[in-house]
């Protein structure tokens, strides 16, 4: 039986979104942004040398069709990314009305999104006075620190102090949909943390919130860091999903990093997690070597978009990049005949760019099969990648989307 690998290099865009100009940073329209094209034209003019040096190099991606996609997509030519394409190639439009985690995570796996996103729009007092109280409730506490827009490490660096001094949780927000609390480990308690984000979720996901975070830190006097027990509480997707269509035809699931989350844990069997990026990548080169015949494996690289992308930090975008295109190379030498590889992306976060946010625009297709030859897929839908890889693994789908392995969209 076949077995499939879907990995998801977060917030690697590679501009070109037709719908650019509804989606906004800093009240500027994402119109022209493109984080792959602005990072290989930052490095290629010696404007990211800081932990590195030269045009970007990325020879595992690139070869399976990373620069013709950008060009695809987008009609830029990315300095240093110009090898013929000998993968399957193109890149993807989203149609949902969101540029977050869940939207494009949902889309890729089958299921856009049916809603409009609830977003705290307020940068100063962003909750409701009823939702500060049902916190205030639920954590036993008189009160909230934040309340506002805020960096999560920022808040921490103006905040943490107090919030050790008050006992007071730190909730803040961003122009995602989202609702985070910070609290330290030791002095309000990782697990008292995780049963409030827990129970808050209901009345979040409610109001179509998408996900309640737990960003639980360590240290003392004004030097606080994030520890790796992030946890999301993320509304259930409003359909199926291709990690659900596979555990329904019986076939093992992997969700690697923050899939789980992501996707509720509804169709994951085995979850593999880490400290950071780096662990995640061993788990995907490990299951490359030992996954179950037939089985979906499903990875999230997050560290391009929390390092990088919101701190508009073009350097270390490239240096992650370059990283990850090593660790690219490991993993396809590990898999067999009959395998798919796909790699692609949620959305974008052009470190280029006004503001922090993510930014609106089209991803990468990039996918491999031992003794496939190479194929330009065009110009697809998010939904197509979920088809596709239901086609190769030869179970049922359910979404809208179109198989590459059916005639190509036209």
């Amino acid at each position: 039986m076949s077995r499939a690998f879907l990995i998801v290099m977060d917030s690697v865009g590679i501009g070109g979104a037709p719908d650019a100009d509804r989606f906004f940073n800093d009240g500027r329209p994402d119109t022209g942004a493109n984080t792959l094209g602005h990072i290989a034209q930052a490095c290629a003019s010696g404007q990211a040398d800081q932990g590195r040096s030269g045009p970007l190099r990325l020879p595992h991606l690139d070869a399976l069709g990373l620069g013709a996609a950008v060009t695809l997509a987008s009609d830029a030519k990315p300095p240093g990314l110009g090898a013929q394409p000998q993968g399957l190639w193109g890149a993807a439009t989203e149609i949902s009305p969101g540029k977050d985690t869940p939207s494009g995570h949902w889309e890729l796996a089958g299921v856009p999104v049916p809603w409009d996103w609830h977003y705290f729009t307020d940068k100063f007092e962003s909750f409701p006075p009823d939702l500060v109280v049902k916190t205030c409730e639920l954590a036993g506490t008189d009160g909230i620190l934040g309340n506002c827009h805020a960096s999560g490490t920022t808040i921490l660096n103006e905040l943490g102090d107090e919030h050790i001094r008050t006992g007071w949780p730190i909730c803040y927000t961003s122009a995602d949909s989202v609702f985070q609390i910070a609290a330290h480990e030791t002095h309000f308690g990782l697990e008292r943390l995780l049963r409030l984000c827990e129970a808050l979720a209901p009345t979040l996901h409610a109001m179509k919130v998408g996900r309640v975070i737990a960003r639980p830190f360590i240290g003392e006097d004004g030097a606080f860091t994030r520890t790796p027990n992030r946890r999301d509480f993320a509304i259930p997707a409003p359909a199926p999903t291709v990690l659900d269509w596979a555990h329904d035809a019986g076939r093992v699931t992997h969700a690697i990093g923050k899939i789980g989350d992501i996707f509720s844990h509804r169709g994951v069997r085995h979850l593999h997690k880490g400290k950071g990026d780096a662990d995640l990548a061993d788990h995907l080169v490990r299951l490359a070597g030992e996954a179950e015949e037939g089985s979906l494996t499903f990875a999230n690289f997050v560290e391009f978009d929390s390092l990088y992308g919101h701190r508009r930090d073009i350097a270390g975008y490239a240096r992650a990049l370059e990283w990850f295109d090593g660790r690219v190379g490991e993993f396809l030498a590990h898999l067999r005949p009959g395998d798919l590889a796909i790699f692609t992306a949620d959305h974008g976060n052009d470190p280029s760019w006004y503001g922090t946010d993510h930014t609106r625009e089209r991803v990468p297709i990039l996918g491999y099969a031992p003794g496939l030859p190479p194929r330009a897929l065009g110009l697809r839908a998010f939904t197509d990648i979920a088809a596709s890889i239901a086609a190769h693994l030869e179970i049922p789908a359910q979404g809208p989307g179109q198989s590459f392995f059916q005639r190509d969209r036209t």
